[in-house]
């Protein structure tokens, strides 16, 4: 606390310095004046906590000085001295806000219980007034989410004690871009260059575990925008705005319309799992209308997915891989599916995937990831770039861990691909693109290279995997049909019988009577 002392007796003024020990009671002289005039300039200069000044100065009374004072609005504590005792001159001190009106000679002990009195009620006042601004902001705090949340009886509010006067508003939300640490603490008055004086620029709430911005007026506006347009390319390292995730709501012009802009953040917030590396800053340009989105992820989307990445692997044909990947990513930006159920369409594709490689490549050595720690791994991913980097690594060192390593062999791999999955509907066009043929000029190589067309090719794979399972008595005929890829039970009997000069009933009677006479 400090206190200024007035006298126009430079040997009183110097005594009052001294006479006690102002630094026991919570004091610090600030400064010292011997007229009037002086004493109102440094009271409204220094705004002391205490002023012990003489009633009777040069160019300005003692009651002078603290009625002008008192009207300039300063409200600091007075010790009065005067050189004689008059009630009715007390009177008047007090009536003017005067704490203490003391008669000099000043007695010391007299002082010093004035100044320890003055002391107590200042720390009392203190408190009071701290504990009444802490009630203050909490209701302000309250009465802006409400108007956040759309539930403020507008009618009552009180636009200019809320410093809710501004001609647009606009809202902002920032949270940590990396969850797992946070860089230094930042400052957001100073990240947008403005000041932020009882908040007239923006407000900070708190609402739903969430930094809410509330931006007012257009010079804050405008400073948010050109910080926004600094760092539309990603920050640098180490930057500010580097361990900060920003999103923000469209511009409003009256305070009932606020609501919409939180909106806006609070949708944008939930499509934070949708942003491009390095993207710390979403907007609502970017909201994605409702039409435009799905209702829901498909039922079979796993499934189909794994089907087609696992044709690409075993086909070694990177640059398909690379364009449903990106197909994949599309498709899921435009969902309205929750994150958990995305995630585990992911996690799903991997799982289908990789027990398809392994089915085929049952002797290859690849270095496969557990299902448990997988499953683990994307679960804690952030944004879908992340798991899709995953997956394009991992069918990367799939595909080389089974491909070939040069052109030549092409035609072995086409083979390959055939024998393992003859049970799928195996078409010439369908494959074909796999390897980068068409597929007429695929159907030449397969008569040049087997000397039988692909179809016929096809089929041979079938009958003689059929005849395998017909020798377990327990398959059904249709049965094994579908497991050999014919949907169509006729049509397999039409087929086995070209193949094998008999039908499957005969071929499974024959095999049975052969076992019989070896017994």
């Amino acid at each position: 606390m400090n206190v200024l002392i007035a006298d126009d007796e430079r040997i009183v003024l110097n005594g009052l310095k001294y006479i006690i020990d102002w630094n026991q009671f919570g004091f610090t002289i600030c400064d010292t004046a011997m007229d009037g005039t002086e004493t109102l300039d440094k009271i409204l200069a220094l705004n002391p906590d205490l002023v012990l000044l003489d009633i009777r100065m040069p160019k300005m009374t003692g009651i002078e000085v603290i009625q002008k004072a008192v009207s300039h609005g300063f409200t600091g504590k007075f010790i009065l001295l005067s050189g004689i005792s008059d009630f009715k001159l007390a009177q008047t001190a007090m009536r003017y806000g005067v704490n203490f009106y003391l008669t000099k000679p000043i007695d010391e002990d007299e002082l010093a219980k004035a100044v320890h009195s003055i002391a107590d009620l200042i720390l009392k006042e203190t408190k009071k007034q701290s504990s009444y601004e802490q009630y203050r902001s909490k209701a302000r705090q309250e009465i802006l989410k409400d108007i956040l949340l759309n539930t403020c009886d507008y009618h009552s509010l009180d636009s200019d004690d809320l410093h809710l006067n501004a001609n647009v508003y606009q809202v902002a939300a920032y949270e940590n871009y990396n969850q797992e640490y946070f860089h230094s603490i930042w400052n957001f008055a100073d990240l947008i260059r403005v000041t932020n004086q009882d908040n007239h620029s923006f407000d900070i709430i708190e609402l739903k575990q969430q930094k809410i911005i509330l931006l007012k007026g257009d010079h804050a506006i405008s400073k948010f925008t050109n910080m926004r347009n600094h760092y539309q390319a990603g920050p640098q390292k180490g930057s500010p705005l580097d361990s900060v995730f920003l999103a923000y709501g469209q511009k409003t012009a009256r305070i009932r319309d606020i609501h919409y802009s939180y909106e806006d953040v609070c949708k944008l917030t939930k499509r934070r799992f949708f942003c491009r590396e390095n993207q710390h800053i979403i907007g609502y340009e970017e909201l994605i209308s409702e039409e435009d989105l799905l209702t829901e992820i498909p039922g079979n989307m796993a499934q189909d997915y794994a089907v087609q990445f696992s044709n690409y692997i075993q086909s070694n044909n990177q640059t398909l891989i690379t364009a449903l990947l990106k197909q994949l990513t599309m498709e899921l930006n435009h969902t309205k599916s929750e994150i958990p159920a995305i995630k585990h369409v992911l996690i799903d594709i991997y799982i289908l995937v990789k027990q398809k490689i392994m089915q085929v490549y049952r002797n290859a050595d690849i270095p496969f990831i557990a299902n448990a720690s997988v499953i683990d791994l994307l679960d804690r991913k952030y944004y879908l770039y992340e798991i899709i980097s995953f997956l394009a690594e991992q069918f990367d060192l799939w595909m080389h861990s089974v491909g070939y390593s040069s052109g030549e062999n092409v035609m072995d791999e086409i083979l390959y691909y055939i024998q393992n999955n003859y049970h799928e509907n195996m078409k010439l066009e369908s494959i074909a693109p796999l390897f980068g043929y068409t597929s007429s000029y695929l159907g030449k190589i397969f008569s040049k290279k087997l000397g039988m067309n692909f179809n016929t090719y096809v089929d041979q794979i079938r009958i003689r995997e059929s005849k395998k399972l017909l020798e377990q008595k327990n398959l059904k005929v249709y049965a094994i049909a579908e497991k050999v890829g014919y949907k169509n039970v006729d049509y397999f009997h039409k087929k086995f019988k070209k193949y094998v000069g008999i039908s499957p009933a005969e071929y499974r009677k024959s095999i049975t009577q052969s076992s019989s006479k070896e017994e």
